[in-house]
């Protein structure tokens, strides 16, 4: 529970970021397998501070709800230190206060799914190796609470984390072992399953799993929504994405184009950040294909949301389009944008 703390404090004190900020990602990271870490976590188990009641984790998690819609709509870059912080001075006291059995494991849970949207942001951020810090006390607190589902979730989260960087055979590892501790999961979970192990089979070429992994999506989706359809989870949008990513792997790079047109047409407007990081991805796509004129356009409807989201992913994203564009500055179409872009696009980075 200390390096909880620890790890949210430095999160939060601005003169720390920085140095956080540039902890590199690591394929060596020892990933504690499930039975390492259900119901443990002892330092939790008696407080002496006040009680906490049920009242006490719903707002946890209406509060974790909240910071989640923010970042959906802003990107990470803002909201990441008000998790921190919250988990700080607030969820961390209620881990140390008297509780009943189910409360104290609820609360664990709730602790949980707080430290993956932490991580979460802080790879949206491009802070990989502290993202992983965030991620293993996820999965620490989900063992504590016996919660498989936040459990799992952090898992594919890793694997999300290591195939956008890369790390295909270290995804493929993470995707098959979030999907093998879900053994009970409901048909809208093995399709946000199967989907990331899709997208890490493709990365490493296995063309045979890939196209099962996404096949399997497919027909867990149309169960999932066929039964209800769910705001705020995994959706045909995202099922859409993945196949755009998977056929991309796989060399089908038209056949990307069209996943990530059918993604975008799908996907709910609440969902700024992942609309101007993934439009920016079509418009790669679609400059990759010859289309200059296609990912123009798509950069620009990028760019209408660009401004209102703080994310070091879409930034990167928008300075790729940058770079491709210069080629073809005597493109009247990459002409306007690039000069559209140049008031408000940041500039790279300096190297460290």
């Amino acid at each position: 529970m200390e390096g909880l703390i620890d790890l949210g404090r430095q999160d939060v004190d601005p003169s720390r970021r920085g140095v956080l900020g540039v902890s590199l990602f690591s394929v060596a990271l020892a990933v504690p397998n499930w039975p390492d870490v259900v119901g443990r976590m002892e330092t939790a188990a008696a407080g002496t501070a006040h009680r906490v009641g049920m009242p006490e984790v719903d707002m946890v998690i209406a509060m974790t709800e909240r910071i989640s819609e923010l970042d959906d709509q802003f990107g990470g870059r803002h909201a990441r230190p008000m998790a921190a912080a919250f988990l700080v001075n607030t969820v961390a006291p209620y881990l140390y206060a008297d509780a009943s059995s189910s409360v104290r494991r609820a609360m664990l849970s709730a602790a949980s799914d707080l430290c993956y949207l932490t991580g979460y942001m802080a790879v949206d951020e491009g802070s990989h190796g502290l993202a992983q810090q965030y991620y293993l006390k996820a999965l620490e607190l989900a063992g504590a609470a016996e919660d498989h589902l936040t459990y799992c979730t952090t898992l594919r989260g890793m694997s999300v984390q290591a195939v956008d960087l890369g790390h295909g055979k270290h995804a493929m590892r993470l995707a098959d072992a979030a999907a093998a501790a879900s053994p009970k999961a409901g048909p809208r979970m093995r399709a946000f399953l199967s989907g990331q192990q899709a997208h890490a089979a493709a990365q490493i070429g296995d063309r045979r799993n890939a196209v099962r992994h996404l096949r399997e999506a497919g027909v867990a989706m149309e169960k999932a929504e066929s039964h209800e359809r769910a705001f705020g989870s995994y959706d045909p949008s995202s099922l859409n994405y993945h196949t755009s990513q998977v056929r991309y792997e796989l060399g089908d790079k038209h056949g990307a184009v069209e996943a990530m047109v059918q993604a975008d047409r799908l996907r709910y407007s609440t969902y700024r950040r992942s609309r101007v990081r993934q439009r920016a991805m079509l418009a790669e796509r679609q400059f990759a294909v010859g289309h200059l004129e296609a990912a123009c356009a798509s950069w620009h409807r990028a760019l209408d949301d660009y401004p209102l989201v703080q994310s070091g992913r879409v930034d990167e994203r928008m300075r790729v389009m940058v770079r491709l564009l210069r080629q073809h500055r005597k493109n009247r179409d990459a002409r306007e944008l690039l000069e559209r872009a140049r008031l408000v696009v940041p500039a790279a980075p300096p190297s460290a």
